[in-house]
């Protein structure tokens, strides 16, 4: 049996000490939404409460789907390698980018020297992504949709060379009789293409890869929602599941901060999956679990 942890959208609070030149671009949009509206809404101490449940967990694998900091200063991404360090050790805990891991330019790349091992594995060339992680029965193919954005832009790109580069690697994965989880930031299915500034150019293009070559989960973050959708498979209908931000507080306008669990076992004549989901609810500050689905 292989237990899998979802996380996504971190977005560490506070934001450090921010100099006036690190503003003359697109973080002072970002900076104006989070003080008139994200700082009322996202808690550091509902985010370590939550991480404190999990860390309870007896996990094989935590994924975090993006959007560990808020603007991309060198302190915000300083800081998410300390938290990183806190949910495990790398060959425990992966993470894919969300945009704003990459909100300016040269700011994923910068992140990724520092996250390191945590942000990387197994790749077919050069290219960072997809990269894979192996986890008992699972591997989890980790993508990349992030991408620096004009302001007020929040959309992600998943371009034609990742997507030849994810079918080989789950067409060699599904060989191997692994359960492939797909890992990506911006949501793939055709419930999420709306709004479009916020949408990822390239879902369809995602969706035939997955249609063609198949996988048994995707996972995604971005939304700030939990959801469950579903995309074609070669051989029926894929689980698309999203996750709500982690930082989110109870009872803001936001879906309370939220994790998911997946316990993963093969089976004679195929997979058994079942989620669990832990987080807050809308009221009162205890961690409870508020669902539990079968998957597989």
């Amino acid at each position: 049996m292989t237990i899998i942890a979802h996380i996504s959208d971190i977005h560490l609070a506070p934001l450090p000490p921010i100099r006036a030149r690190e503003l003359f671009n697109k973080r002072i949009t970002g900076y104006l939404n989070w003080k008139r509206n994200r700082k009322d809404q996202m808690s550091p101490g509902s985010l370590n409460n939550l991480i404190n449940h999990l860390l309870y967990q007896r996990l094989d694998m935590t994924v975090v789907t993006g959007d560990l900091v808020n603007l991309a200063l060198e302190d915000e991404v300083e800081a998410a390698a300390r938290w990183l360090k806190r949910l495990g050790p790398p060959e425990r805990v992966c993470m894919v980018p969300g945009n704003h891991d990459a909100y300016v330019r040269g700011a994923l790349r910068r992140a990724r020297d520092i996250y390191g091992p945590y942000a990387s594995g197994e790749t077919l060339d050069s290219n960072p992504y997809p990269f894979v992680r192996r986890a008992g029965d699972a591997a989890i193919v980790g993508c990349s949709s992030a991408i620096a954005t004009p302001p007020f832009i929040a959309a992600g790109l998943f371009d034609q060379s990742q997507a030849n580069r994810l079918a080989k690697c789950l067409q060699i994965l599904g060989e191997a009789g692994y359960f492939r989880i797909v890992a990506i930031h911006h949501p793939p299915a055709i419930e999420n293409i709306r709004p479009l500034r916020k949408t990822l150019i390239g879902a369809e293009r995602f969706r035939k890869t997955i249609a063609t070559y198949g996988a048994e989960m995707i996972l995604h973050g971005h939304t700030h929602v939990s959801s469950v959708h579903t995309i074609k498979g070669p051989e029926g209908r894929v689980p698309v599941i999203g996750v709500a931000a982690a930082s989110n507080l109870p009872g803001s306008p936001a879906a309370p901060a939220r994790y998911n669990l997946f316990q993963i076992e093969r089976l004679s004549h195929g997979w058994s999956c079942t989620m669990r989901e832990f987080g807050y609810q809308r009221l009162g500050d205890d961690i409870v679990q508020r669902l539990q689905l079968r998957v597989h």
